[in-house]
């Protein structure tokens, strides 16, 4: 069953969920189906006949041809279709990845392995979002209601489009899928539809954007039924933006009229075409924040926007660290994850929108792409290898998955990737009918390491909110955080950089970091440590606005700030240039003295 056909051929939440439950109860086959599907799409291209070469796929049953195509074809990174993907983006008309020509390339954000890369995008890419949304939505509107033709306060945002030398059309995936026909489809379909008008999403400038987009769901403050934006990074730079613009809006809702700082005429247009003078509603919101700043601008959320229902985005990974900021704004207003994917493919829904997202997980849906699992086991303590912390398995198909195994997941999509690893880390939590039900645990990538020692961004993190717990007993708060495995100077060391609101005392800025060190329990760091072959820890606070000079430089890369994560490790020079020349105070640890 495709995709496509279950969007434009259903029009109840109802009815969607009941095809997802048909698809999950059986989902192995499904899986096979899908397998199928996708290579006879792309039967005879240069890549498949590489591997598999003329055998002919109609002669060949479903499992038999699943079982060939796991045996012939290769686990492969990016790295190996990398040559594929860039002959295709200079112009190459050949068949080398899918049959179809292919005229959009999608990038990543670049943010979690320091550069940018192109991904195959396709309608079947936009087509798939429309259809987990729809189903997102679906189960959301089960536990939280919302009014038919109430209003969403999107915080997403466009960057530009641009072509490859080849004349493909290239940009982030949310760039293309904010301009597709299915962006529009979504709204018509869920009956809810967000404040901005596309001027605004596609401005390009995501300061102006985030300024239009507040005005806008200020304007509409009672129709909003809930707050979104892809990371809950963009929610929480915007709420930190209106602490510092809100008299500024008031004025613009007052008079009706547009800030100066809002200068590309599009945008003016539109919003202005928009608004209207309310003085009786700036009059409220000014007395509201006025009594919120008192409050450090705690229950923000339900005291601007009093019908919003949750607040819904990405929550996991390397997003986890902006709940606890993100819950002062909410308040008693739940925290809805949204669902599971990645620049190559859609994944998993989440179908316990109740949950809140340290508990979430996601069912895979088993028609967006074919599903491997790497089963994946930790190193025991005395092992030396510092490539990785996993030990491999071969890889099982989805139907072979077991609960409390943790896997890394490998695509082979409708859009020319085959047995692609992704490098997510992942367990299985439980089942949801017959598909697995995904725990997000970290990137598989190895980001802090200096000889033996093996410390990923799960770990990463769990040290940084110890540390971070200690902070907030002095009345400040940690705003965000990246690291650095310092290999140049011996002996090696860890360097923690944290921007901080408030005051802090040196004794507690040592005592943070004195616990951060402590906390890493990974073996080859605690023995390299009490040896001294690792260096103490060395915590380092950067000046107010640092953490936004890293994002305006992955916005300048042609990064979309809805799609930007702030890099929990980084090696890239111009970040360690930004971040050492904004350095203000370096504290060391004493853990092991």
């Amino acid at each position: 069953m495709e995709p496509a056909a279950v969007c434009n051929n259903r029009s109840n939440g109802d009815d969607i969920i009941r095809w997802f439950e048909d698809v999950s109860e059986n989902a192995g086959s499904v899986q096979t189906q899908t397998l199928w599907r996708i290579l006879e799409l792309n039967w005879g291209v240069e890549y498949l006949k590489k591997w598999l070469g003329d055998i002919k796929i109609h002669e060949v049953d479903a499992c038999a041809l699943e079982s060939l195509y796991t045996s012939l074809v290769p686990l492969v990174s990016h790295a190996d279709l990398e040559p594929y993907i860039q002959r295709i983006a200079n112009g190459d008309s050949a068949s080398t990845l899918t049959q179809q020509p292919m005229t959009t390339l999608s990038l990543s954000s670049g943010t979690t392995e320091g550069r940018q890369k192109y991904v195959p995008f396709t309608r079947h890419s936009a087509q798939t979002t429309l259809q987990i949304f729809r189903l997102a939505a679906a189960y959301r509107s089960r536990v939280y209601p919302t009014r038919e033709g109430g209003k969403i306060l999107e915080f997403i945002y466009s960057s530009r489009q641009f072509k490859t030398r080849g004349g493909l059309t290239a940009g982030t995936a949310t760039t293309h899928y904010y301009a597709s026909q299915e962006f529009k489809i979504k709204q018509e379909t869920t009956k809810t539809f967000t404040c901005s008008p596309q001027e605004v999403i596609s401005s390009g400038d995501n300061k102006q954007a985030t300024y239009c987009h507040l005005l806008l769901g200020l304007f509409f403050s009672d129709q909003v039924e809930f707050i979104t934006s892809t990371f809950a990074y963009s929610i929480v730079q915007s709420f930190i933006a209106f602490e510092e613009l809100w008299r500024d809006l008031c004025i613009d809702i007052r008079e009706g009229t547009l800030s100066k700082r809002i200068n590309l005429p599009k945008v003016r247009k539109a919003v202005l075409d928009i608004i209207s003078p309310n003085p009786k509603l700036a009059s409220k919101i000014e007395a509201a924040c006025k009594e919120l700043e008192d409050l450090d601008w705690f229950g923000l959320v339900p005291r601007l926007w009093p019908n919003a229902k949750y607040v819904y985005s990405i929550m996991t990974g390397s997003m986890q660290p902006y709940l606890k900021k993100l819950r002062r704004y909410a308040a008693d207003v739940s925290l809805v994850s949204a669902e599971y994917g990645s620049t190559e493919s859609w994944i998993g829904v989440n179908v316990d929108p109740c949950l809140p997202p340290e508990d979430v997980t996601f069912a895979v849906v088993p028609t967006f792409s074919y599903f491997e699992f790497i089963p994946l086991y930790r190193h025991q303590k005395d092992c030396n290898l510092a490539v990785d912390d996993f030990i491999e398995d071969k890889p099982v198909p989805l139907s072979q998955v077991k609960v409390g195994q943790e896997y890394e997941i490998v695509l082979t999509t409708f859009t020319g990737l085959y047995r692609y690893r992704l490098g997510d880390v992942v367990e299985v939590a439980g089942f949801h009918k017959g598909t697995p039900k995904l725990n997000f645990i970290c990137r598989r990538k190895l980001i802090l390491t200096v000889n033996i020692d093996k410390n990923t961004e799960k770990d990463l993190q769990i040290v940084v909110e110890r540390g971070s717990q200690l902070l907030s007993k002095s009345r400040a708060e940690l705003i965000d955080f990246t690291s650095h495995a310092d290999v140049v100077n011996q002996p090696g060391h860890y360097i923690i950089y944290w921007e901080i609101k408030g005051d802090v005392e040196e004794r507690v800025l040592g005592d943070c970091c004195r616990e951060m060190d402590a906390s890493f329990v990974d073996h080859g760091y605690v023995v390299s440590r009490k040896s001294n072959s690792i260096g103490p820890l060395e915590l380092r606070i950067v000046e107010k606005g640092t953490f936004k000079k890293i994002l305006e430089y992955f916005i300048g890369n042609g990064s979309a700030l809805s799609q930007f994560k702030t890099p929990r490790c980084t090696s890239n020079k111009v970040l360690l240039n930004i971040l050492n020349r904004c350095t203000i105070k370096r504290v060391y640890s004493t853990a092991y003295a």
